[in-house]
């Protein structure tokens, strides 16, 4: 009796009954669901409101409690490099996949017959997308601007600032940083407890998005949402697996380990509502703090592995509708301009979508309108997208921590395993250690 009420009362538990309640009331009371869409977008908000704060708390902190400076120019090389991998291998994916399935092949779809209703907000969003548009953006008009809007990369931006400007300070910044510290518990416990609504906004959320868009409305382009998750489960389990098994730890007992970060997820088909406790839950690893706070938060700007197996999948998907043969020139020439706007829609509302737009936008090889055939089922291939990118980042957040020798292995080993284990001090600093390896 115990051990079921323990089930009954986690979280994990919850928020899976939640989304299949969710599903349950979508399908058989569609237009009462839709009037549910407030609670997803309720919790989202509660959740983004904090993400700022704990960004920023969670670098300076760790940044200040670096020892050696040095390393952070290396650290964030490091990262760059490997997640400009991943995107490649992601983008490739998509395009193997694509042409694998052929899920638009036989559609012969006249472009011009198509109707570009409610596309208008999408291609606004993606012709203000640049490269220099992106890089501006990270800095904030003021200090405090980069904290009113909640985007990551000004925050980000300033937190790097602040954390360099209190390690030089020496003694005299303890105070501050003190402070900081306080600040931090402070902002998690109020995490923890939003988190406790977590069922209640995935279960409005997934209810409002069958109810809207109907599971029947899957059928007529099955195919291409499909052949999407293909490539979505193959990138996870095969590269990041790969990725995993090369050092030393397994994909599978992390998944687990993040089960209920998954769910919330899959259920708001947002990654932002987690990044907070991913934030905890990864330096609960034995993964050092200042390691952790600078990763994940560029990943989730720079590390969009599931929009860039979208991109290429669903730009030759309308080519493929369409009756378009693209050239090998072409088709490099599309996925270099991916590379780019995979990495500029990050923060935009419905970026996957975003990015699409603005990579057609430019190339002009495919219809813009395309972008029809899509937007009525992307609210379903936006989960894959967001489940994968939110992957993505966890591993590649671990396996750069321990290429830094910034993470304990047996703390790694023995919480996977679902062991007792004592994580490492927040507050340590990031030296290189000497780390347990297990036969």
């Amino acid at each position: 009796m115990g051990d079921a009420m323990k089930i009954v009362k986690s979280l994990y538990f919850q928020i899976l009954c939640a989304v299949l309640l969710g599903v349950v009331v979508g399908h058989f009371w569609g237009q009462q669901a839709i009037a549910l869409k407030p609670l997803g977008d309720a919790f989202i908000k509660l959740v983004k409101m904090m993400i700022a704060p704990v960004v920023f708390c969670t670098i300076v902190t760790g940044i200040a409690g670096m020892s050696d400076k040095r390393s952070l120019g290396r650290l964030l090389s490091k990262t760059m490099l490997l997640f400009l991998g991943l995107t490649v291998v992601s983008l490739i994916i998509g395009l193997v996949a694509v042409y694998l399935f052929k899920p638009g092949a036989g559609m012969n779809i006249d472009p011009s017959q198509l109707s570009t209703a409610g596309l208008s907000q999408y291609t606004e969003s993606a012709a203000k997308l640049g490269v220099v548009e992106f890089f501006m953006h990270i800095i904030p008009n003021t200090f405090i601007g980069a904290f009113s809007k909640g985007e990551v990369l000004p925050v980000l931006f300033i937190a790097v600032l602040c954390g360099f400007a209190l390690s030089s300070l020496g003694e005299r910044g303890k105070p501050v940083l003190d402070v900081l510290e306080a600040a931090s518990q402070m902002v998690f416990k109020i995490f923890s407890y939003l988190m406790r609504f977590a069922p209640i906004g995935a279960f409005g959320a997934l209810a409002f998005t069958v109810g809207q868009y109907g599971i029947t409305s899957l059928g007529s382009l099955a195919k291409l949402i499909m052949t999407l998750y293909i490539a979505c489960a193959f990138f996870v389990f095969v590269v990041l697996g790969s990725i995993c098994r090369a050092h030393g730890f397994s994909l599978w007992k992390l998944l687990r380990y993040l089960r209920e970060e998954f769910l919330v997820v899959l259920g708001t088909s947002s990654t932002e509502p987690v990044m907070p406790r991913m934030l905890e839950k990864l330096e609960a690893l034995g993964c050092r703090k200042g390691v952790v706070g600078l990763v994940l938060p560029t990943g989730y700007s720079f590390n969009l592995d599931g929009t860039a197996i979208y991109l290429s999948l669903a730009a030759v998907f309308i080519a493929q509708a369409c009756n378009i043969e693209l050239s090998l020139t072409q088709t490099l020439t599309m996925l270099a301009i991916m590379l780019l706007s995979s990495k500029g829609a990050a923060g935009v509302t419905g970026s996957g979508f975003v990015a699409l737009a603005s990579t057609l936008s430019v190339i002009h090889d495919i219809p813009l309108a395309g972008l029809a055939l899509l937007i009525g089922i992307d609210r379903f291939m936006s989960e894959a997208r967001a489940l994968t990118s939110l992957a993505s980042n966890a591993v590649a957040t671990v396996v750069i921590a321990i290429s830094e020798n910034a993470c304990d292995r047996q703390v790694l080993l023995d919480t996977l395993d679902g062991k007792t284990s004592t994580p490492l001090a927040g507050n340590q600093a990031w030296e290189p250690v000497e780390v347990a390896h297990r036969s």
